[in-house]
């Protein structure tokens, strides 16, 4: 089990990847390098595949605080060097990466879907679909005509640098592009896992609790954005949108908060202009 977060062992498994990465935690160690297109190096130490995350702390038997502590800031240590160079990669080929974060069943995947159907015409896109099992919502992507690579997580929680390292080998993003990572549905693990985007958007369903920002605030602290997702279904939930608005800025002073319904249309050209504007900065960083 993992120590930082508690999710079980599994396999990940990464499209176009012929080896999948063992979740055993402190047993598996190798060194490992890989490479992208035009010579990018993603250097990495030797490591443990210790893919856990976040403050919620597991119980390992026979592992005492200190020592559960130190793993952790072992595997958080790793995943930021991984992320590090995912970042730099990104930052050599003016690409925006973004780092799509919900709770299940919060729409992000049609949300997803109708942002590239509307700007897949205008600008270069492509998705790297985070999920435990299935390959559901990269075909779904893919139905689009936008490249899309599935990594399964098994058990996993979450995405990390690492597994995005690799899948940028076999996706290899356009020069200019803005490249979707849609991560596993929860609120709470991959707050400590950067990936190496330029920013993290929290995507909250008005069927969902007002009060999230508050129970989740790693996650929103960690978000630069909020789409309050299907305002179209407000006349039929409780949702108290300025109670939820001010809750994600107690936690974070400084999010931005744009109202949306990826099924009609509402509120979508805020969130367009949004990424337009971010776009322009990578590219002029």
């Amino acid at each position: 089990m993992c120590t930082v977060c508690g999710c079980g062992e599994g396999e990940t498994r990464i499209e176009g990847h012929e080896h999948s990465h063992d979740h055993e935690h402190g047993h598996h160690h190798h060194a490992h390098e890989h490479k992208h297109e035009h010579h990018h190096h993603h250097q990495h130490a030797e490591h443990t595949h210790d893919y856990g995350q976040g403050p919620a702390h597991a119980h390992a038997p026979g592992l005492s605080q200190t020592r559960m502590l130190q793993i952790e800031e072992d595997i958080l240590g790793r995943n930021n060097e991984y992320a590090a160079a995912n970042r730099r990669w990104f930052a050599e080929r003016g690409i925006l990466a973004l780092n799509l974060v919900s709770s299940p069943g919060s729409g992000k995947t049609t949300l997803l879907t109708r942002s590239i159907d509307d700007l897949k015409e205008e600008l270069k896109l492509s998705v790297i679909e985070g999920d435990q099992q299935t390959a559901n919502d990269a075909e779904r992507i893919r139905e689009t005509g936008v490249r899309a690579l599935q990594i399964n997580t098994g058990k996993g929680c979450h995405l990390d640098g690492h597994m995005v390292g690799h899948a940028l080998e076999t996706l290899e993003p356009e020069n200019g592009s803005v490249l979707f990572i849609e991560n596993v549905g929860n609120l709470v693990c991959p707050a400590a896992f950067d990936l190496g985007e330029a920013h993290k958007v929290a995507i909250l369903s008005v069927t969902e609790g007002e009060d999230k920002p508050i129970k989740y605030p790693d996650m929103f602290h960690a978000a630069d954005l909020m789409l309050l997702n299907k305002i179209d279904l407000l006349p039929y939930v409780q949702f108290d949108i300025d109670k939820c608005i001010e809750y994600a800025r107690r936690v974070n002073p400084g999010i931005r908060v744009l109202q949306v319904s990826a099924t009609s249309g509402e509120g979508m050209d805020s969130w367009y202009q949004w990424i337009r504007a971010t776009r322009q900065l990578a590219l002029t960083v």
